[in-house]
């Protein structure tokens, strides 16, 4: 596995990010902040390194003239989290 990709899903609140966006199609912010039970600022910042790396979306759009941004994970993603989760399984 790439070590840059292992590096990065280490931290537990890109590991939580990246685990939930496994199992919906998007989410918002909020659900994020709620299943990582990080500070908006930390979460902020890790979602954009996921970002940056091209294992997540990021869409900002307004909705009822309020600004929401919906988040999802990339093929790129999945693939990554997928073989970090066996090679995981394979340390036992």
């Amino acid at each position: 596995m790439n070590k840059e990709i292992e590096k990065l899903l280490f931290n537990p609140i890109r590991l939580k990010a990246i685990s939930f966006l496994m199992t919906v199609e998007t989410c918002n912010f909020k659900a994020l902040l709620d299943i990582t039970e990080s500070s908006k600022g930390n979460l902020s910042i890790q979602l954009k390194k996921l970002n940056a790396s091209g294992l997540i979306n990021i869409e900002k759009y307004f909705q009822k003239s309020y600004p929401t941004t919906d988040y999802s994970i990339t093929k790129k993603g999945k693939n990554s989290f997928e073989e970090f989760y066996k090679q995981l399984l394979s340390l036992k």
